[in-house]
Parts: structure tokens; sequence; C-alpha cells
């Protein structure tokens, strides 16, 4: 997608700012929520939530909202962005540290890459895009580490199984954020963002219902700091993050608004750290490091080949 000249530069900055930061915080605020509310049932509650709230001011505003074509591509990406990638999130973070999880969903941006096959001739014909991509793949290894180390002593964790579902989520993430992108029907940012929600808060509450999460939860059980966690995940993360997020991906290239992904760890590690007292290891930190090495040298390679076209149209 081309650079949109008419979009205002101020608007994309508020944009990036809210996705970067709100993001990087819902990791500490999902893992308080789920502390009380089974995984699929928080996931229902905060979409549903969210959608019936952006109905409700897409009707007042008097947005085109039911268009056979555009809910079904939302359907599509929700399902793929929402259920899967977050689902998967609020799923692991049951088991693992929020600032862990935040480092794993990081290896997104290289799922970009890959991913994007209306660019495979301009980005893997790159060598710095094709180190970049090897480098990476690196760094997710080291924060497999211990993870893979405990396959090979023979002993079953739930944080192996928690890393592979994080890198099925990474990808499922890329590949519902490329087609949101590239199958855009026209509709607003807030009209998709509806629809997604809603997508997703019927897939998240097909999957309690399967999973028999009513039969034990007591709702009265909930604690009020679980309570606020959900309405910041409704306002800020949903609401507000998501929708910023798919605007951004109507007028920024995909592999500069997948660079939420580089920022988001640092913001969970520092959260994670100072409220919820968790600790990562040196090898994650250098694992997360390579990554972010190899995402620079993708992006590098990326603003260069854009500058060189810009000279050539001049």
């Amino acid at each position: 997608m081309k650079k949109d000249s008419s979009v205002s530069t101020i608007n994309v900055i508020i944009a990036f700012a809210i996705v970067y930061i709100v993001w990087g915080s819902t990791y500490l605020f999902i893992q308080k929520a789920v502390h009380s509310f089974p995984p699929f049932i928080l996931g229902g509650l905060r979409f549903f939530s969210a959608g019936f709230i952006m109905l409700i001011w897409c009707i007042y505003t008097r947005e085109k909202v039911f268009s056979g074509k555009n809910i079904k591509h939302a359907v599509v990406s929700g399902l793929l962005l929402l259920f899967t990638g977050n689902g998967a999130v609020i799923w692991v973070e049951q088991y693992i540290p929020s600032a862990v999880v935040a480092i794993m969903v990081s290896s997104s941006p290289l799922w970009f890459v890959l991913l994007d096959k209306p660019k495979w001739s301009e980005n893997l014909r790159s060598r710095p895009t094709i180190a970049g991509l090897i480098i990476g793949f690196a760094g997710v290894m080291l924060l497999f580490y211990r993870s893979i180390s405990s396959l090979f002593s023979g002993d079953t964790t739930l944080e192996a199984g928690g890393m592979l579902l994080l890198t099925i989520a990474a990808i499922a993430w890329a590949g519902g954020s490329l087609y949101s992108k590239y199958y855009n029907s026209g509709s607003s940012a807030v009209v998709n963002s509806t629809w997604q929600m809603f997508s997703a808060g019927i897939a998240f509450s097909i999957g309690s219902l399967l999973m028999g999460e009513q039969e034990g939860f007591v709702i009265q059980s909930v604690t009020a700091e679980a309570w606020w966690a959900v309405a910041y995940l409704v306002i800020f993360g949903s609401i507000a993050g998501f929708s910023a997020y798919v605007w951004l991906l109507k007028v920024r290239p995909a592999t500069q608004v997948s660079t939420y992904a580089y920022v988001n760890p640092v913001v969970a590690v520092l959260l994670g750290v100072v409220f919820a007292d968790e600790k990562i290891t040196w090898m994650q930190i250098a694992g997360l490091t390579v990554i972010l090495i190899s995402v620079m040298m993708i992006n590098l390679s990326k603003y260069r080949q854009d500058k060189l076209r810009l000279k050539e149209v001049n």
C-alpha cells in the first residue's frame, strides 16, 4: 500500500503511540483478569463488550454497518487476529509470565515478511531481509531455549506447549493483519473492528461452552482488580488500540505497522517487573535483542528500497 499523503501525520503518530504503549500494557492486564476469569469467558466478555459499544457508536455516526461483504472479510480477519492470535495469548498467560509472552509474540514481524506474498519479489530478493530472517530465527531459538532443553531431557512442561501456541498465534496475527490489509472492502476502520470483535466474541463463547468453563465459574468470586482489568482491556486494549491498529493497516505499509511488536515487549517487561514482580532470564533478553536486530535489518532494507524507488520516480 502506498503512503497516503492525505493522512494527517499527527493522527499517524497518535495511532502508533496508542498501539505501542497501550498494547504493551495489555499483557499485564490480561494476566490480572485471567486469574479470576476462565480464558474463553474472558475473551468473549472483552470482545462482545467492545463490539457492542462500537456498534452503538457506528449507528450513532451513521456508518454503513450492515454490509455483507464488509462483514465477511471482517469475520475472517477477526477470527485470525482476535480469536486465534489474542486467544492464544490469553490462554498461555495462565501459565507463563506476561513479559515472556510479549517477548515471544515479538517474532510476528518475521511472519509478516514471510506471509506477505505480494511483496515476496521485493522482500525475498533482498540480502539484508534474508539475513534478518535467519538471525530472527536464531533469536526465536534463544527464546525457546528452556523449552527445547526440557523437551530433549524428556520433561513435558506447560511452557513448551505454551511457546508453540504463541508461535501459532504470531503466524495467525500476521496472516489476519495482511488479510485485513489486502481484502479491505472500503469500510471504515471502526466498522471493520466492530465486526472483527463480534466474530471473535462468538468464537470465544462457543469455545467456552465446549470447554465447559461455565460449570466451575462463580461470578461472585471475581475480584475488583479483575473487573478493572477487563474494563481496561475493553476500552483501551480493544476499542482504542485495535481500532488504531486496523486504521494504520489501511494507511501505512504492513511491515511498518508490525513494529508495534518490537515496542510492546519492552513496555510489557517494564510493567511486569515493576507491578507483577516478574523475572526474565538473560537468555530471553538475548533472544529479544537478536530479534530486534533482525527486524532492524529487515526494516532498514525496506527503507532503502522505498528511498531508491522514490528517486527513480522523481
